[in-house]
């Protein structure tokens, strides 16, 4: 089984409008609504995949309770803690006279307190001990310790867990002064991470996956490196799609597939989330067609 971690779980909102004007009213002509969270979007393709995989939630309030349906509808199964006020809603502004102009506002989400947390840990340990691997996605909502992510990953390589993370800032620095088995970081997080913490951070990541946008996947597994890549005639939406690739990653890991097997799963499973609209989602068939036109430079 395949622990998809989210401990910030989101309704991602899309809201579409003519024009947005400050200082007067402004009606929303559509509005759509999707389960947000990297983790979220993890578990989502992972079932889609016919994955083994269980989702570990930090769940608030009505928003909390309307994500979990939402996913529990795919038939992903969950766990997690629940605990006072909401998860966090994301809304994206979207301009109809100018479709390219975005505009985002975020929610705070819940307050974790050291209670929550420790509840949190305990459900953590019971999961672990059902996994092969554990994915851990995103950001930690407010009050979070900085160490979070670390902690989660001591306890899985206490129970020989492989670990694949998708974070950033303080809690990456944390969490890489333990042994993590896999990586994926886009290319600026990559080179802000580098600068910070120089490349040898990364020198213990037995699978690191860097993204570069449409030059697509840079994998390096097994004292090997691979670049692969394929191009779409369309793409209607990009939200969610590395997180998609580091579902297929997991997933082509998790079945044992040899390095060049790994890499045209996570990028026909990233890509062919760019093909829907609905976000951080996939559909097999859609993974099936693209994987033979995956390029593979070594």
């Amino acid at each position: 089984m395949i622990l998809a971690v989210c401990p910030n779980p989101s309704i991602d909102t899309f809201a579409y409008l003519p024009s947005i004007k400050l200082g007067l009213s402004n009606r929303i002509e559509k509005i759509k609504e999707f389960p947000g969270g990297k983790g979220i979007h993890v578990a989502l393709a992972l079932q889609e995949l016919v994955a083994d995989v269980e989702l570990m939630g930090i769940w608030a309030g009505a928003t909390g309770s309307w994500i979990k349906n939402s996913c529990t509808n795919q038939g992903v199964k969950l766990s997690g803690i629940d605990i006072q006020g909401s998860n966090r809603k994301c809304f994206t502004f979207i301009t109809t006279e100018s479709e390219s102009d975005h505009t985002e506002i975020l929610e705070p989400g819940p307050q974790l307190n050291e209670i929550d947390f420790k509840e949190f840990l305990e459900n953590y340990k019971n999961s672990l001990r059902k996994a092969s691997m554990v994915c851990i996605s995103g950001s930690w909502p407010s009050g979070s310790p900085r160490d979070a992510c670390q902690q989660l990953v001591k306890l899985a390589n206490q129970g020989n867990v492989k670990v694949f993370l998708d974070c950033t800032g303080e809690q990456l620095e944390n969490a890489l002064k333990e042994d993590v088995f896999g990586l994926h970081l886009n290319e600026s997080e990559y080179l802000e991470t580098c600068k910070d913490f120089g490349e040898n951070a990364f020198e213990k990541i037995e699978c690191l996956a860097l993204t570069k946008g449409k030059e697509g996947l840079e994998l390096r597994f097994n004292n090997r490196q691979i670049h692969a890549k394929v191009i779409l005639d369309k793409v209607i939406s990009t939200v969610g799609s590395g997180d998609c690739l580091t579902a297929g990653i997991c997933f082509a890991v998790n079945k044992g597939m040899p390095i060049e097997e790994i890499a045209k799963f996570g990028v026909a499973c990233g890509a062919a989330n760019c093909l829907r609209e609905d976000l951080g989602m996939l559909y097999k068939n859609d993974v099936e067609t693209l994987y033979d036109r995956v390029e593979i430079k070594n």
